[in-house]
């Protein structure tokens, strides 16, 4: 492993700024990194190193490229999840049904992450059409975790958090509906941000008005996190919900605020939970409590949330229906049932849905007039054998469809809220957990400026990026 490729996002940005490096160099330290890891690990199955060295010449040459404004990352390497399209790059959906399509323009996300000079090394793998938290496809195959290659990494940004974890890139763009941003930082031990909707403009896409689906960032540790945040935000005219004024979210971590009063759930109101993750969650405490934080046992009302998820999700994949009439013998199981159960539902159900959504947005901005933050697990088990498509059950109670075992993140999608899941320890075979924080709506400053205390006084992380270990 190049001693460059142990550095953190924002040193590597310094030595950038300060013509220590070029990004060229940055760009063939990524694709040796990436030649070397990725045949056992399938973390970033599409490589775009022509196109990346070109941006690299760019922005050497361009005098201004370099300029220390807040949101430039100033030429390093980043991958980008394969449901984003970059022009002049196959672009799948990790799907059959565009598994030769190269797309003739990029999402807008790409373009502005471009513009503040991060470099695509590649696409991340990703399930497919982004259903499902285990990252495999019939594209590309499954992505495996460099902590055991055995296990799962995750989804439906496992690819970008591998990518991360095993050193092929500094950052990583994902998104998230049900938790693919955080259930992968946990299974991976890296960052995994889901900001609140409009935080991270995206499109110009079909369902504008969709606040369940967000882009964010995933790093390796928090400051690089609000790095990558700055070079993502911003104004964009075709996002109904993209804000034109956003903060330095680096302001946010140079001086790190410690919250008073933490609201904590170990079970969000008695989902179940491996009791491997309850002593992973009850060590996070431990590092709270060590913080001189006021720690009360209290939970937003979730009673609701396993129809609102069942029923908004299935919605969003009604959209999908002329897929399913023309292609459905190439799509994967999941996702036909997502589709029918959308294009089963009745407007009394649908309306029934926005009604308790509407109440689960004002109770828990009531919750938040109390309390700083509030914590809970961010997955209900480690990481599992990467061969398992989805869990069915966990500690005795059974699930009837392939998203219920994504409670704990889903739920908290639900209220629109900015959550984050951090490194948080480990099982005793070395497998990492997460644990889940989250502030009120569109308050990403103080959840990353809460999020660097913890690290800060959290001493159960081993240090990233590693190499695989193979099982």
């Amino acid at each position: 492993m190049h001693e460059l490729i142990k550095k953190s996002a924002t040193e590597i940005r310094n030595m950038l700024l300060n013509k220590e490096i070029k990004p060229s160099e940055l760009v063939q330290i990524s694709l040796d990194r990436i030649n070397e890891v990725d045949p056992v690990i399938n973390a970033m199955p599409t490589i775009c190193a022509e196109r990346a060295m070109e941006h690299a010449k760019k922005i050497e040459n361009d005098n201004n490229a370099n300029q220390n404004s807040f949101n430039n990352l100033a030429g390093i390497p980043i991958s980008i999840k394969d449901l984003v399209p970059v022009q002049g790059v196959k672009t799948t959906w990790g799907s059959p049904l565009f598994k030769d399509h190269i797309p003739e323009k990029s999402d807008f996300l790409v373009e502005r992450l471009e513009q503040n000079g991060g470099i695509v090394m590649g696409k991340s793998n990703t399930p497919e059409f982004g259903a499902g938290a285990n990252t495999f496809n019939e594209v590309f195959g499954p992505s495996l975790s460099p902590w055991n290659t055995k296990k799962t990494v995750g989804g439906s940004s496992g690819g970008a958090a591998s990518s991360l974890l095993s050193g092929e890139v500094w950052l990583a763009s994902g998104s998230d509906t049900g938790g693919s941003l955080r259930i992968p930082g946990s299974f991976c031990s890296v960052v995994g941000f889901r900001p609140s909707p409009g935080t991270v403009p995206t499109g110009p896409g079909n369902s504008p008005f969709d606040s369940l689906s967000v882009s964010g960032p995933m790093a390796r540790n928090v400051e690089d996190t609000a790095l990558m945040l700055n070079a993502m935000t911003g104004y964009y005219e075709f996002d109904p919900y993209s804000k034109k004024d956003t903060p330095n979210y680096l302001d946010a971590v140079s001086n790190p605020k410690i919250p008073k009063k933490i609201a904590y759930s170990f079970d969000l109101g008695g989902e179940p939970l491996d009791p491997r993750v309850r002593k992973g969650f009850e060590d996070g405490l431990k590092v709270f409590e060590s913080m001189g934080v006021e720690l009360i046992e209290d939970c937003i009302d979730f009673s609701e949330a396993h129809y609102l998820i069942r029923i908004l999700r299935s919605l969003k994949f009604a959209a999908q229906a002329d897929r399913l009439k023309n292609h459905r013998d190439q799509l994967k199981p999941e996702i036909i049932w997502n589709i029918e159960t959308g294009l089963k539902l009745t407007g009394e159900e649908i309306a029934k849905a926005e009604l308790i959504r509407g109440k689960l947005f004002n109770d828990t901005a009531e919750f938040f007039n109390k309390y700083d933050m509030f914590i809970c697990p961010t997955v209900m088990v480690p990481p599992f054998d990467v061969e398992i498509r989805y869990l069915d059950e966990v500690e005795g109670v059974k699930f009837d469809d392939y998203i219920t075992w994504l409670y704990y993140t889903h739920s908290i999608t639900l209220t629109s809220t900015p959550s984050v899941s951090l490194p948080c320890s480990f099982t005793d075979d070395g497998l990492p957990i997460g644990i889940q924080l989250v502030t009120e709506c569109n308050n990403e400053f103080d959840l990353l400026s809460y999020s660097q205390s913890f690290e800060n006084y959290n001493s159960y992380v081993l240090e990233t990026p590693i190499d695989p270990i193979i099982n």
